[in-house]
This record gives C-alpha cells, sequence and structure tokens, in this order.
C-alpha cells in the first residue's frame, strides 16, 4: 500500500513551527521510517535513535522545504542520507559481530510456525544484500513508494532503480532458494508498469 502524503493544511502549519501539526506528521510517518531503519542497520535501538535524528533533521529543514514537492520523497530522502552516513561511520571503527539470530524480526501475532520461518528468511536474505540494492527494496516493499519516489529519494534514475529492486528480489529469491523456500514477490510483474 502506497504511503500518502500529509494533509497540506497540516503540513503548512508544521512549517510555520506549529508543534502540534509536527506531531501528527510524526506520528504519521514514524513507524515507516523506523522499520525501515530498522532493515537497513540491523539494531533496534540504533534505529530508534536514528529515527529520532531523522524527525529533528526534518523538523530542522521543514520550513525550506517546497510544497510542491512529494513530503515522503524528501523524509525518506534524509533518512537514506542519514543511514549512509551510520553505515560509513560503522566501516571506519571496529565493529563487533552480528549474528543472524541477533537481528531484530518484524512482529508476527498468531502466525503458524512455517510462515514465521519463510519470514525469518525472508529478512536474513534482505538483511544480506548490499545497502544500495537493500534501500531499494524496502522503500518498495516495505515503505510502499513509487519507482519515481524511490527514484526521487535515492537520487537516482528510475532505470537504476528497477534494475536494483530487480537485482535484490532474484537475490532474495536465490538466497531462500538455497535454504529450500519459495516466496513470489506480489509487485514483481507489474514492476515495469509502475512509474
Amino acid at each position: 500500500m502506497p504511503l500518502s502524503q500529509p494533509d497540506f493544511d497540516v503540513l503548512r502549519l508544521a512549517q510555520r513551527g506549529d508543534e502540534r501539526a509536527f506531531r501528527i506528521i510524526v506520528e504519521t510517518y514514524e513507524t515507516p521510517v523506523y522499520n525501515y531503519v530498522l532493515r537497513m542497520v540491523g539494531d533496534r535501538a540504533l534505529a530508534e535513535d536514528l529515527t529520532q535524528e531523522i524527525f529533528l533533521r526534518i523538523y530542522q529543514g521543514l520550513a525550506g522545504f517546497s510544497l510542491r514537492c512529494r513530503f515522503t520523497t524528501w523524509l525518506f530522502q534524509v533518512a537514506k542520507n542519514r543511514v549512509l552516513d551510520e553505515l560509513r561511520a560503522r566501516e571506519r571503527k571496529p565493529q563487533s559481530f552480528l549474528t543472524l539470530d541477533d537481528m531484530p524480526p518484524l512482529e508476527v501475532v498468531d502466525a503458524p510456525p512455517e510462515r514465521v520461518e519463510t519470514i525469518d528468511a525472508v529478512w536474513r536474505a534482505v538483511a544480506a544484500l548490499n545497502p544500495d540494492l537493500k534501500m531499494a527494496l524496502l522503500l518498495r516493499d516495505v515503505v510502499g513508494l513509487s519507482y519515481t519516489e524511490i527514484a526521487d529519494s535515492l537520487e537516482i534514475t528510475l532505470a537504476t532503480v528497477k534494475w536494483r529492486i530487480f537485482k535484490a528480489r532474484e537475490e532474495v529469491q536465490l538466497a531462500l532458494a538455497r535454504e529450500g523456500v519459495s516466496v513470489e514477490f506480489s509487485g514483481e510483474r507489474a514492476a515495469s508498469s509502475d512509474a
């Protein structure tokens, strides 16, 4: 399901410093941003901190945001930039190793055990993707942005977005096949017509 844009009046009020209007924006987009960041960094506490930082940056930059642009595109552009900064910082400092068992699952309420195992396998495969492929796939299949919005958010061409999502899905399916899991992505056939 595509991520909707905020109400125009709420956005204008937030731009003028109305805290209640900004709170509505945060409440609307906090979960999709958090889920995206969590899947990119693989650490709940860090994802919470980064999500707060992202919304702080949104708050600070909101006055200069052009109402002619799509808010979600700008929001995920800010999120992408903050996540990439964090990933680059991680590369520069020594890391402790994170095992696949430590990767946080998305909560699945009352799901049958087979489904939970399949979901875990999918998330392990997604976690193994390189950041470029992972970002594009998460923005499409988790956040629900259109291909055009993803291109704008990641500041890449539409063709590159389509290729990254195709490649990410292909790599996830290959990883799942190695584990004996078969999953079909729902948006795969429609990918070429969505712009």
